[in-house]
């Protein structure tokens, strides 16, 4: 005789829902945050201010040469692309600012000695990632000069005195300052991308460049809001150093990297230690 079984029922589980997950790169950082960065900064910058104005003077020094330096040996023509690539070898040069920025939250006393011979934890990896910098700034002069003979032809550079009709009174011209535009767009927002928070962190945590660089980009994109405000204060300020002569680096550049070690702590946590 055979027994007939019924057939077990399933229970479905309630539905509840899912554990919150954490991102990694993501802060909750607002357009607000950037200001407070340059305020931190400003701040910084104040607390004994000889030495952060003596490390500017530096910087504009070293500007003020290698413009001299162009205009001595022709090279003019690349006056321009020059003064953009500054944007992106400055954090390496900014390592002075972050170091007493880092010291005035230890309690530690800054001179100018300690911000110039910075021991960064990742040794000599924050020279690789200065090295890096330095040949996209050069691959960026490169494309300049490319895409100016695109337009004009391999014919010699007017010189400043005349390059104003020749790109704002032609469609040539135009076509060029819109094509050359794009252009320094996508180098900027990559090397503003893979530097912004690459060299303090090198400076700060014992971590390879390529690391650093990816952690950057990361934490870049994943806190868009804040990182363009900072990056379009930055741009303000430069301009308003150009403007007047490069002198106005004595004081920008060194508020300008106290703001981006505040930056850098303010998205610190969770990172490679």
């Amino acid at each position: 005789m055979i027994e007939h079984t019924e057939p077990s029922q399933t229970i479905i589980p309630p539905v509840v829902s899912p554990l919150p997950i954490h991102h990694r790169w993501k802060r909750g950082l607002t357009s607000a945050d950037a200001f407070k960065w340059l305020a931190l900064g400003w701040r910084d910058f104040r607390t004994n201010p000889g030495p952060s104005i003596a490390y500017g003077f530096l910087v504009f020094l070293l500007s003020a040469a290698i413009v001299y330096g162009l205009f001595k040996f022709e090279l003019d023509y690349i006056l321009f692309p020059a003064l953009a690539g500054f944007m992106v070898v400055g954090p390496i040069l900014a390592v002075g600012p972050y170091a007493k920025s880092r010291l005035i939250a230890e309690g530690k006393p800054a001179s100018l000695f300690n911000m110039i011979f910075v021991r960064p934890a990742a040794g000599a990896q924050i020279v690789f990632t200065g090295v890096l910098l330095c040949l996209l700034m050069l691959v960026w002069m490169r494309a300049a000069v490319i895409v100016y003979a695109l337009f004009f032809g391999l014919v010699p550079f007017p010189g400043l005195d005349h390059i104003a009709p020749m790109l704002f009174s032609t469609p040539t011209g135009w076509a060029m300052l819109i094509v050359g535009s794009a252009v320094g767009a996508l180098f900027a927002a990559f090397s503003f991308g893979i530097s912004a928070f690459s060299i303090p962190m090198q400076l700060d945590q014992r971590v390879d460049s390529l690391t650093a660089m990816g952690s950057s980009m990361a934490l870049v994109w994943h806190n868009m809001a804040a990182m363009l405000t900072w990056a379009a204060i930055m741009l303000a300020l430069i301009l308003v150093s150009i403007a007047t002569g490069l002198l106005g680096l004595i004081v920008v550049f060194p508020v300008l990297g106290h703001g981006t070690w505040h930056a850098y702590r303010a998205v610190k946590e969770g990172l490679i230690a």
